[in-house]
């Protein structure tokens, strides 16, 4: 309970007693108590309570790298723009309306009056004040601000006119007048923001954790403990935190939203977060009506709930099935920067001893799909990803290379850890599988280290990690939101340094230049082109072994309403309700 009060401790505690407590009879679930009607067939009321496998890292938002956090703080926080639940189109958020210029570089923000922060000790009289543009001018200014807290910067540092003049000077020493020259405060409620060049998903960019508004009182006041305060401005705000148990929200009574009906939006009292690290835990949580949510299905107990053809079995009828192929991969990570991986033949070696069929089909129990193409998963439908050639089983190829490598049947070859993070079981069955492939294929023996997920980040942005397991959902909906995993220009001149985006060290001039010309390029099917040019690269280049797409598979109580799924995994909410039992 670190970062908490005595008072403060009272309370949560009061309140985690009262989640803990709120099942119903019928089915336990949170909503059939006290459920007030809204217009237009809507309820008011209930707690939604979801599980993640992992405790969250952070919740700054310039210091959101990781799902759960971004998951979490997405209930808090808004930008000027947020993606659409269903089709992940950007829509207006703080922003009601904006305008972008013919040469598709200039876009001006109209900002909705009368939206508030949450109130907090940081305000002088403890009552959140509007949001204004000058608060979005202060975000971005920080962003494009050296600190060991801020995350974000690779995200605009080519794009927002002037961002890496403003990092370099700063970084110098210097306190440039103006801040960052592309972002301008016309009036409080109106912002211009300037690229370097057209970008075709910089609205999508703009949902993203890094440019949530925050104000400039909270930093001040919490400092590094912003990393479990939450400021935000957005549908639920931050009730208590217990460390690597629960985070609890609670509706924000001042939010600007109303649905079509007239309703004050949000309609949930509160989002209860717990951190059950095993699957079958979590899944008997649901099974007794404690969670809303189960995300992915335990491996071992997948046949058993559903059959191939998405059919739930037995008692798992009374649920609502969900599934799609995500925008997100699952892949293992190689340290180009030292001694032993900086050999693409090596490389390449391991890419063709692993037989990612037989560890969807077998493992996976069917909840994925093959990534024998490229780094960017089939999920964009203008991209075309199967024209990207990937790596298939191909074990005598793999032992060939293993040898041209140095290493024939694996001799001479030095001890390797695969440093994993835990996810409910998953991870450690695919190292298991894979861990069998290696040896079977390439007489390689392969050690299996699991480490909590903040030390794992930590462990392989910093360089430490030969060989790592990774993931990447995408952060916003476009194929240069993977590919940006491999650009060498967000590798830090020291290998201590953290290299969070492109943590493999991957470096490729002809990468590079597909890439670049991609990100220059306005014609949509062009530019795709020129994105599946650089994934042909890397992948030639075996830059990472990536195992497997996501096939996000979601059981959700029968009561709940409003919560689409989508390739992103995206959560918002806002419109999320519950419907009286037998409805």
């Amino acid at each position: 309970m670190k970062y908490l009060n005595y008072l403060a401790v009272a309370v949560c505690v009061l309140f985690f007693a009262a989640c803990a407590s709120d099942s119903s009879s019928s089915g336990g679930s949170s909503a059939s108590k006290e459920l007030k009607e809204a217009k237009g067939g809507k309820y008011y009321g209930g707690i939604f309570r979801i599980n993640e496998n992992e405790y969250l890292r952070s919740l700054y938002p310039l210091n959101i790298t990781e799902v759960v956090g971004h998951r979490i703080a997405n209930a808090m926080y808004e930008g000027l723009v947020k993606l659409d639940q269903a089709n992940l189109s950007p829509k207006p958020a703080i922003a009601e309306s904006w305008e972008v210029s013919p040469d598709a570089k200039t876009f001006t923000f109209k900002l909705r009056k009368g939206v508030r922060f949450h109130d907090s000790p940081c305000f002088a009289d403890g009552k959140g004040r509007e949001v204004t543009a000058n608060d979005f001018k202060y975000v971005l200014d920080l962003l494009c601000t050296p600190d060991v807290d801020n995350q974000g910067f690779p995200f605009v540092k080519d794009r927002i006119k002037g961002a890496e003049a403003h990092f370099e000077a700063i970084k110098a020493g210097q306190k440039p007048a103006g801040g960052v020259e592309g972002v301008k405060v016309i009036d409080n409620y109106t912002l211009q923001i300037e690229l370097e060049q057209p970008f075709g998903s910089f609205l999508q960019l703009m949902a993203m954790p890094f440019a949530y508004a925050i104000p400039k009182e909270a930093v001040d006041h919490f400092g590094k403990d912003m990393r479990i305060n939450a400021v935000g401005s957005g549908p639920f705000k931050l009730k208590a935190v217990r460390e690597d148990a629960a985070v609890v929200m609670v509706r924000n009574e001042d939010y600007w939203g109303k649905d079509a009906a007239g309703n004050q939006l949000p309609y949930l009292d509160a989002v209860k977060y717990s951190f059950i690290k095993e699957g079958k835990a979590e899944l008997l949580e649901f099974e007794k009506g404690n969670l809303e949510l189960k995300f992915r299905l335990p491996l071992e107990l997948a046949d058993d709930i559903v059959d191939r053809e998405g059919n739930l079995k037995g008692k798992y009828q009374k649920f609502e099935y969900q599934d799609v192929v995500s925008m997100s991969l699952f892949y293992y990570g190689f340290q180009h920067m030292r001694d032993l991986f900086n050999n693409k033949k090596l490389r390449q070696a391991f890419n063709y001893a692993i037989d990612r069929k037989a560890l969807v089909d077998y493992t996976l129990k069917g909840q994925g799909e093959p990534a024998t193409t490229g780094v960017v998963p089939p999920a964009f439908p203008l991209y075309k990803a199967n024209m990207v050639k990937g790596y298939d089983f191909n074990p005598q190829k793999a032992r060939v290379l293993l040898s041209e490598a140095g290493y024939p049947n694996g001799k001479g070859f030095p001890k390797l850890t695969h440093f994993i993070n835990s996810g409910g079981g998953r991870n450690e069955q695919v190292a298991e599988a894979t861990q069998k492939m290696l040896k079977e294929n390439l007489n390689i023996d392969v050690e299996i280290t699991k480490m909590p997920f903040a030390q794992h980040l930590e462990n392989l942005e910093t360089g430490k990690a030969h060989f790592w397991r990774s993931g990447w959902i995408a952060d916003y909906p476009d194929p240069e939101n993977f590919l940006n995993l491999l650009y060498s220009k967000h590798i830090p001149e020291k290998l201590s340094d953290k290299s969070y985006i492109n943590s493999c060290r991957y470096e490729s001039p002809a990468f590079d230049k597909a890439f670049e010309q991609a990100l220059a390029t306005v014609d949509e099917n062009a530019r795709m082109a020129k994105y599946r040019e650089a994934d042909q690269i890397a992948m030639d280049d075996a830059a990472m072994l990536p195992l497997f797409y996501y096939k996000d598979i979601r059981l959700v109580q029968p009561n709940v309403r409003n919560f689409p799924q989508n390739a992103m995994e995206y959560r918002d909410m806002t419109e999320v309700y519950f419907v009286p039992a037998g409805e």
